[in-house]
């Protein structure tokens, strides 16, 4: 998330365009994806307390030496290896909290770790974007660097040791893509983060350029996008079970294309923070209720398919990244909206017709 708060910064400094700076969320983004169901096999079999302890202390050390790159260049293959940590992360925390609820609270467990990306956004995105306006991107790599070292010592401190996951293989990983229905859900998380990454990957400079924000303004967007995106992971934590994950996931990602088919009245900075919020309430909600979505359709295979689901976020991020690079310079801000709204409004669709069709359940998923 420093990226996008960053971005403004990040062009200036390494005096680049806008749409090219954007593509250290493409680059990064692809390299998770390819990562994610790879390591994920490869990892298995390792101590998870190990697993998440050093892929936060790689996260730290990326950042820090991603802030003593000069250019582009170099930055970019940087960011590539430091964003690795994170393909191993993700799926790494589902697996832990998933082993350690039980059956009947498995879906609020994963839903409540996701909490960790609202946080990002409610924090993490308008500190980045004020210290990198303020005191320039290096600065605020330097700050993630940081948290990060402390999440590590954390993890290791607090998550039991000796704890391991039934060990995958990449055959697990090639029977789940032979699976349509599961596989179908992996393509709504796709669409939603192409649509949301076609236009949230450039959300600073569009706030700089288009409404004209200052530093303080454009924080202040971002800071209330993180509340209500905590808000809604709170409540989808609360309500997952209850509706099941499907329909929960199918609102959250309804929320957003509202949010994106209304973009073209968001003329200030209050109307564009009313805009954002049915957004920001299904942003970090529906990923996690998706990630549930797939656990409780085929539980022994969770382990690949969060890995799967967590490759398909960040390879529907890149996607977005570029095609909202593309659009921006041909054709301007303008398109960045009504294509990401096409993206939000196509998994919107497939999704509420994969809770009709009723599949895949645990029985059919057995």
């Amino acid at each position: 998330m420093v990226v996008p708060g960053a971005l403004n910064d990040l062009a200036r400094g390494l005096a680049v365009p806008v749409p090219l700076a954007g593509q250290l969320v493409t680059v990064a983004a692809w390299a998770m994806a390819l990562a994610a169901p790879l390591l994920a096999a490869l990892l298995s079999r390792h101590d998870r307390r190990r697993l998440l302890a050093f892929s936060l202390a790689w996260y730290a050390a990326g950042h820090a030496l991603s802030a003593a790159m000069p250019g582009l260049a170099s930055l970019l293959p940087v960011r590539a290896a430091t964003v690795l940590a994170a393909s191993v992360f993700t799926p790494a925390a589902a697996a832990v909290v998933g082993a350690l609820a039980t059956s009947e609270r498995r879906g609020e467990a994963i839903t409540f770790i996701f909490l960790g990306w609202s946080l990002a956004s409610v924090l993490g995105m308008p500190i980045a974007a004020y210290v990198a306006e303020t005191a320039g991107w290096r600065a605020a790599f330097v700050l993630v660097a940081l948290l990060s070292a402390g999440a590590a010592v954390a993890a290791w401190r607090h998550t039991p040791q000796g704890l391991r996951a039934p060990a995958l293989t990449l055959r697990d990983l090639g029977g789940v893509l032979s699976r349509p229905a599961l596989m179908a859900i992996v393509a709504v998380t796709a669409l939603s983060a192409s649509g949301q990454f076609t236009l949230f990957g450039y959300m600073a400079p569009y706030y700089a350029n288009v409404l004209g924000t200052r530093p303080a303004e454009t924080s202040a967007l971002f800071l209330w996008f993180g509340v209500f995106g905590l808000i809604g992971s709170v409540a989808m934590t609360r309500w997952v079970d209850r509706l099941g994950a499907g329909a929960a996931a199918t609102a959250g990602i309804a929320a957003m294309a509202v949010s994106l088919l209304a973009w073209p009245w968001a003329g200030g900075v209050a109307a564009m923070a009313l805009v954002l919020t049915p957004w920001a309430l299904g942003c970090f909600s529906s990923n996690s209720a998706q990630q549930a979505r797939l656990v409780a359709a085929a539980p022994a295979l969770a382990g690949v398919l969060v890995s799967l689901n967590t490759s398909a976020m960040y390879l529907g991020q890149g996607i977005g990244a570029a095609l909202g690079g593309v659009l921006l310079g041909l054709h301007g801000y303008a398109a960045l909206a009504p294509a990401a709204a096409v993206g939000l409004v196509l998994a919107t669709g497939l999704s509420a017709w994969l809770v009709r069709r009723g599949r895949p359940g645990p029985a059919a998923a057995a």
